[in-house]
C-alpha cells in the first residue's frame, strides 16, 4: 500500500509523536509498504518521501514544546492539511501518528472526511468527545463504567474554586489536570486551594492511593493489562517517556479475575464512546481498597516501541511490526 503517516503536529505531544511516527513509518517498510512520513506543522512538511529503511529511534526529549510555539505550529498545520499536500491525496491510507491536539480532538478526522481520505483510527465525532476528559467521563458514567468524582474548574470564569472542589480538597488531596491534553502534561497532584492551578479549563478529581493500569482495545479485543510501577505520584510527562523513569508489567501480576475484570470495562468504555473496530487504550486507577476506576480513553494513543500500546502488545505475542499492520488495515464501521 502507499501510506502516508502523519506525526508531529501543533500539541504538547508533539515531539512524542515524532517518535511515533518514524517507529510506524519503519515497521511499514519492513512488511513491504511504500511510505511518505509527513509532519504538517513542520516548515518542511515531508521528513521523508519514501521513508527509508532501518530502525531509528527518534528520543523524546524531557520536556514537552513551548506553550509559545503552538500558534506558529498551529499555522503551519492548517495550511498543510487545507493547501492539498498530494502525498495524501495520493496515499490508500493515512496512518495517523498524531497525538493530542487537532490530531486527537477530532480536527485532522474531520479534514480528512471531507476530503474522501481513508485514515487509521477512529472517527472526528468519537475523537472529540474522548479527548475532552469531562465529556468522556460522563459518557462512561452514564453506560455504567466507573468513573471517579470530578470537577469541572475554569479559574478565569470562576476567580473562586467551586464548592465542589473545596469538598474533595476537604476529603485528600486531588489530581488536577487540563480538561483537553495528553500524555499527562501539565497533570499535578494538589493538597490545598492555594496550590491550584490558576489558568485553563481544569478536571479536578480525588487523588487515587491504588496501583495504576492501562488496557489496550483493538476492535473488539483486549489486549493483556499493563501495570505501570510508578516512582511518583502521578504518571507525568517525563515519567511516561524518560527510559527507567517506571515500570511497566505485561501481562500484569494480578489475580486472573481482577485482569478480566479490567479487560471488561475497557472494552465496555470502547464500546460506549463508539470507537467500533478502532483502537484505544483505556487509563485505570484504584483507590486505597483495591476498585478500579477509568480515568480516560485515550483515541491516538503513544506508537513508540516502548509506548504502552506496544508494550501490551508484546505481552499477547505480537511483535512491533504485526502491531503496527493491524491497525493500519483495521476496517471502518
Amino acid at each position: 500500500m502507499r501510506v502516508a503517516v502523519l506525526c508531529g503536529g501543533e500539541s504538547s505531544e508533539r515531539d512524542v509523536s515524532r517518535s511515533s511516527g518514524w517507529a510506524v513509518a519503519q515497521a511499514l517498510v519492513a512488511r513491504g509498504h511504500d511510505v511518505v512520513l509527513i509532519d504538517p506543522a513542520a516548515e518542511q512538511p515531508i521528513l521523508a518521501d519514501p521513508v527509508p529503511a532501518g530502525d531509528a529511534v527518534v528520543p523524546v526529549p524531557k520536556e514537552p514544546p513551548a506553550p509559545g510555539d503552538r500558534a506558529l505550529l498551529r499555522r503551519r498545520m492548517y495550511d498543510a492539511l487545507t493547501g492539498g499536500l498530494e502525498q495524501l491525496r495520493s496515499a490508500d491510507r493515512v496512518f495517523i501518528a498524531l497525538h493530542g491536539g487537532w490530531g486527537e480532538d477530532g480536527h485532522v478526522q474531520a479534514l480528512l472526511e471531507l476530503a474522501g481520505i481513508p485514515f487509521t483510527g477512529a472517527g472526528h465525532d468519537v475523537c472529540a468527545v474522548a479527548w475532552h476528559k469531562g465529556r468522556c467521563q460522563a459518557v462512561l458514567e452514564a453506560a455504567g463504567i466507573p468513573v471517579p468524582p470530578r470537577v469541572l474548574y475554569n479559574p478565569a470564569e470562576q476567580p473562586e474554586p467551586p464548592i465542589g472542589v473545596k469538598q474533595l480538597l476537604a476529603s485528600g488531596p486531588v489530581v488536577v489536570k487540563p480538561v483537553a491534553d495528553g500524555s499527562s502534561v501539565a497533570v499535578r497532584k494538589v493538597d490545598s486551594l492555594d496550590a491550584l492551578p490558576t489558568e485553563g479549563e481544569l478536571l479536578v478529581e480525588p487523588f487515587l492511593s491504588g496501583r495504576e493500569f492501562t488496557v489496550a482495545v483493538i476492535g473488539a479485543t483486549a489486549l493483556p493489562v499493563v501495570e505501570i510501577e510508578l516512582t511518583t505520584a502521578v504518571f507525568d510527562y517525563e515519567a511516561k517517556y524518560q527510559p527507567g523513569a517506571v515500570q511497566e508489567v505485561s501481562p500484569a501480576d494480578i489475580p486472573a479475575h481482577f485482569a478480566e475484570r479490567l479487560q471488561e470495562l475497557a472494552i465496555g468504555a470502547h464500546r460506549a464512546l463508539g470507537f467500533g473496530p478502532a483502537y484505544s487504550r483505556v487509563d485505570f486507577r484504584c483507590d486505597a481498597a483495591g476498585t478500579p476506576y477509568c480515568l480516560e480513553v485515550n483515541a491516538l494513543p503513544g506508537l513508540t516501541p516502548g509506548s504502552l500500546v506496544p508494550v501490551a502488545a508484546r505481552g499477547a505475542g505480537i511483535e512491533y511490526g504485526e502491531l503496527v499492520e493491524q491497525l493500519l488495515t483495521a476496517k471502518k464501521a
